[in-house]
């Protein structure tokens, strides 16, 4: 690949609103488009022309004939392209690759350490995407992008991380830039939080247009879906649920530090503290997994405080924002019911009637490939939706061959 992005857009304008509804998988004749969108059919003719010869679109047999010849229909070709999708946690990497519709076609993952920096990390996961690509037999004209998340606040504008609290030595490191040195697409890069919520709305809750994801695990965050649509903030940092002070309440007395915030009281490494002070040794979030499988009520008991202090904070957001769906993932989401409960718990009793009258608070159904997923789900946002949030590190290159 060459060391430049090609600067060219990857679907016309004219067009993308004919491809958005073809995105639902649904084939339809040119008479049932122009009826959807009141363009005229010789209008719908040339657009549906130019995303055939993209290889977006393709034939998808007759429609049934009401007299005469029956007429053609058109579907979306999610195969005709694919994304790279790189999802990098605390502890783990994800590599992956997609098709246009979000459907993984190839995967693999390791235990990496963030800590170990920028060069280490990207390196491995470049070398491992580059692998895959190469597996998958596609020419270097069908990856249309990359999508990377990680655990940290980022500068969406430029994909940047901004003083990550868990990731020494990459701060304001240009991550765009890096990967483009082996790839040249657009390279987008957002918050792990944000793209599992993106995963987790796209194939588990696509018909609920407000979701909160919650995620815990070392850290702690939020991503927020509002009106359908990934909500990010002014520079990127919405949903920054850590360093949120819990609001104890007369049913939840103030413990741990006087200066104590959510990350600090109910993350993994938290409640190992406070099962290590009970007498039972635990350092990271999967002891604190493994321990609870045990039944030991003490650590069941740690846990549903953990939900209760998580809870405190998220009735607070269900009030401001009314979600219909709050979801819980991330590693701890694995202990079983006692996270949620406490969080059901208090958010219910917090949270006013009317934002709680039809609110679901679940278990991440999106498992381990939420996060690439999520990371696929942005590129192809920004590729193919004329509403989504178009601020690549690049300009998209053409979908010519």
């Amino acid at each position: 690949m060459t060391d430049s992005v090609r600067e060219s857009t990857l679907v016309a304008p004219d067009a993308a609103q004919l491809l958005s509804i073809l995105r639902d998988g649904v084939p339809r004749t040119r008479a049932q488009l122009a009826e959807l969108t009141g363009l005229a059919r010789s209008t719908i003719a040339v657009r549906i022309d130019s995303l055939t010869a993209s290889g977006l679109v393709a034939p998808a047999g007759d429609d049934v004939s009401t007299g005469g010849r029956p007429p053609a229909r058109i579907a979306f070709n999610p195969s005709s392209r694919i994304v790279i999708a790189i999802d990098l946690g605390a502890t783990h990497g994800v590599v992956a690759i997609a098709d246009l519709a979000g459907t993984i076609l190839h995967s693999d993952s390791r235990r990496i350490l963030i800590s170990d920096g920028p060069e280490v990390v990207l390196d491995w996961a470049l070398t491992t995407a580059g692998i895959l690509f190469a597996e998958s037999n596609r020419p270097d004209g069908d990856l249309i992008g990359i999508g990377i998340g990680v655990p940290g606040p980022v500068e969406h504008s430029s994909g940047k991380p901004v003083n990550p609290p868990i990731m020494p030595g990459w701060d304001r490191f240009d991550i765009p830039a890096y990967v483009r040195r082996s790839f040249d697409v657009p390279v987008l890069v957002d918050n792990d939080v944000n793209l599992l919520a993106l995963g987790e709305h796209a194939t588990s809750w696509p018909d609920q247009s407000d979701l909160l994801f919650v995620k815990v695990a070392t850290g702690i965050g939020a991503g927020i879906i509002n009106g359908g649509r990934l909500q990010r903030g002014a520079q990127g940092s919405a949903g920054d649920l850590g360093h949120v002070r819990v609001p104890f309440g007369a049913e939840t007395p103030s413990h741990g530090a006087q200066d104590a915030d959510l990350e600090a009281l109910a993350s993994g490494p938290a409640i190992a503290r406070a099962l290590t002070g009970a007498g039972i040794p635990a350092e990271t979030s999967e002891d604190v997994v493994t321990l609870a499988r045990t039944g030991n009520p003490i650590v069941l008991q740690a846990i549903r405080q953990a939900g209760r202090d998580l809870g405190e904070v998220v009735a607070t957001c269900v009030n401001l924002l009314n979600p219909s769906v709050v979801v819980v993932g991330g590693s701890l989401s694995r202990v079983g019911e006692q996270l949620l409960a406490g969080v059901r718990e208090v958010v219910y009793q917090r949270s006013t009637p009317l934002a709680t009258q039809y609110l679901t608070i679940t278990q991440s159904r999106a498992g381990a490939t939420g996060g690439v997923l999520g990371a696929a789900i942005m590129v192809i946002q920004n590729a193919l939706d004329p509403d989504a949030d178009r601020r690549a590190s690049a300009p998209p290159r053409s979908l010519g061959r």
